[in-house]
């Protein structure tokens, strides 16, 4: 095996009391934010830059020239904002490291906050996830109590509020803007760039809007250092990472390894696919991303080379479906999702959401008319690239690409009924009659 599991983010999860801070500073917890509090701002976001960390939100945008964006201080306030939305299908990363080692989180985050010049951060949790929230709000309170938080951190002059804000469990408010939008009292939805968050964003002010597990790795790369972050992973992608997998798998869960370590590995760390069953289709990044076959297992899992492939790393988010699953039902449920959970703000998307969800719904239930699967991709390519924001986009991947490598299930959904094609996936992933009443 070319790749090994790195436990660094998840070293401790299996600890007794893993979240508290006692456990953390067991672990060489704060150990970074007195390095980076005795030393230069200015060289902690160099430092970013060297480690090569790349956005683990889904973009992949290098984190330290985000943090480099920021215009000169101008004597008001600048702001961090770390985005816990986590919403979408498949993607289970971020609310089991803020649930098992939360501090990471917020040690990150004073970091951050001290190397950007910012005195109040926040936390934007989903709301349904009130467990989470109920832990970071412990440990913020925790961080406080041990002077880690507050006025003149650690002596150093520094200080630093952060609040934890739940939202109210709207999908588009894992777009940034829409997030600030929100944060702020008003409706979540998309704003018009530019102007961009690290110029005007919360409240018109210099942001930076960072995930959860990027802002968690820089206390890792200000102890270890910059090199040790960049020696893992491939050139262009560095370091490691949360990989999720779910889905027809024999161990599914939390696989932390470096970035470019193949579906193939991560399947054989898993036990291999549930019940022996063939693989038949897969997301390398949760369902906004294009679907993967069989033909893809040893791609390795980095920006670059997901990207040559036709897809997206995005958030790691690995659902893994066995020969049992209908493709054309997986894509008809991700697609309702995404019809429902559109903000209505742009037409492509919201109208454009509806009348796939309509086709799809023909097609599953084995009534479809001559012309569906064209007027699908016309559909998607109407709504590509023409939508406020990237809900739009999300929504076509998985159609597209489910029709380029099935389209003959989608020719068969034409007359028959998935639940006779695929009898077997009638009590598998995506079948409602699974679902609880």
């Amino acid at each position: 095996m070319s790749a090994q599991l790195t436990p660094i983010l998840s070293e401790f999860w299996d600890a007794e009391r893993s979240w508290t801070l006692e456990t953390y500073e067991q672990h060489d917890g704060y150990r970074a934010l007195r390095t980076a509090l005795a030393g230069d701002a200015a060289d902690l976001v160099s430092a970013a830059k060297e480690s090569g960390l790349r956005g683990r939100g889904g973009a992949g945008f290098p984190t330290g020239m985000k943090w480099g964006f920021l215009p000169p201080p101008d004597g008001g306030p600048r702001y961090l904002v770390v985005n816990a939305d986590e919403s979408e299908p498949g993607t289970c990363k971020d609310t089991p490291l803020m649930m098992a080692a939360p501090q990471f989180l917020i040690e990150g985050m004073i970091i951050t906050s001290f190397a950007i010049d910012c005195h109040h951060a926040f936390i934007y949790v989903r709301g349904e996830i009130v467990h989470v929230y109920r832990r970071l709000m412990r440990a913020v309170e925790e961080a406080y109590a041990a002077g880690y938080l507050g006025k003149d951190i650690l002596g150093s002059g520094f200080d630093l509020d952060i609040t934890v804000h739940a939202g109210a469990g709207a999908y588009i408010c894992g777009e940034e803007t829409a997030l600030l939008d929100s944060l702020e009292g008003r409706r979540g939805q998309p704003r018009l760039k530019p102007p961009f968050p690290a110029v005007a964003g919360l409240y018109a002010r210099p942001t930076v809007v960072n995930n959860v597990e990027s802002i968690a790795s820089v206390p890792s790369i200000v102890l270890h250092g910059a090199d040790w972050f960049a020696g893992m992973g491939t050139e262009k992608s560095q370091g490691y990472g949360l990989f999720s997998l779910s889905g027809h798998v024999e161990r599914p869960g939390q696989y932390e390894a470096p970035l470019g370590i193949t579906l193939r590995e991560l399947l054989e760390m898993a036990g291999g696919m549930r019940g022996g069953k063939k693989l038949k289709f897969w997301t390398p990044g949760g369902s906004s991303t294009p679907i993967f076959t069989d033909a893809h297992l040893d791609v390795p899992l980095d920006f670059e080379s997901v990207a040559a492939e036709g897809s997206m790393l995005g958030t790691r988010a690995l659902q893994i479906f066995d020969e049992t699953v209908s493709v054309v039902r997986a894509v008809s449920r991700w697609t309702d999702f995404y019809a429902h959970e559109s903000c209505g703000k742009c037409t492509p998307c919201r109208e454009g959401t509806f009348w796939l969800k309509q086709i799809l719904e023909r097609l599953e239930a084995g009534q479809g008319r001559p012309g569906d699967i064209e007027k699908l991709d016309d559909i998607c390519d109407n709504i590509l690239g023409r939508s406020f924001c990237a809900l739009g986009d999300g929504a076509t991947s998985p159609i597209t690409s489910a029709i380029q490598y099935f389209r003959e299930e989608f020719e068969e959904a034409m007359h028959t009924p998935w639940q006779e094609t695929f009898p077997a996936g009638r009590n598998t992933l995506f079948a409602k009659e699974s679902q609880p009443a």
